[in-house]
């Protein structure tokens, strides 16, 4: 398989389904946005050495990979045959979110990003998260997508946060949590 194909020379891309479309359609924004949190998981990956966690992570990458082919077929080929993401993937996500949440120390303010590589890369994940989100719902206003693909973003982004905050405490790193100036 080449590299390149010349076929996106003119700003059009491919769906699964071989239909051509813009690539500033909100439909490759919305998948093109979920490649970029792919990447940034791997980050969290090469910057925190706990096995446990970055096997979640793959798990995660595996998933997301998930979504954006779902993001990607516009259904007007329901021939391919897709993984598709389950509401078993959710309650895994909202699991881990629990176990997580159970040993941290309540949350009264809102917390600046920071103090450890692995840490940062967490808070850009989820920030990359939202977007993804927010394109998500906007190519959902336009055409039929399966509501778990939100449901499951969304739960990733509180995951990515949490598993910040646990990154901080396994590495004794302070919280500087934010105090508005008035």
């Amino acid at each position: 398989m080449k590299i390149y194909t010349r076929g996106g020379d003119k700003g059009l891309t491919s769906l699964l389904n071989g239909r051509r479309i813009p690539k500033h359609d909100i439909r490759i924004e919305a998948y093109g946005t979920v490649d970029e949190l792919i990447a940034f998981c791997g980050l969290i990956r090469d910057s925190y050495s706990n096995k446990y966690y970055n096997d979640l992570i793959v798990e995660i990458q595996d998933n997301l990979m998930t979504v954006a082919s779902m993001l990607a077929n516009d259904k007007r080929n329901d021939k391919l045959n897709l993984p598709v993401i389950t509401e078993d993937d959710i309650l895994k996500l909202e699991a881990e979110i629990d176990k997580i949440d159970e040993i941290l120390p309540p949350l009264r303010s809102f917390i600046l990003p920071g103090g450890n590589t692995a840490v940062s890369a967490c808070h850009i994940a989820r920030t990359i998260c939202r977007r993804a989100e927010r394109r998500i719902t906007k190519l959902s206003e336009e055409n039929s997508t399966d509501p778990l693909i939100l449901k499951y973003i969304n739960r990733l982004s509180d995951f990515l946060f949490v598993l910040s905050r646990l990154i901080s405490k396994d590495l004794d790193i302070e919280e500087i949590t934010w105090t508005p100036s008035l």
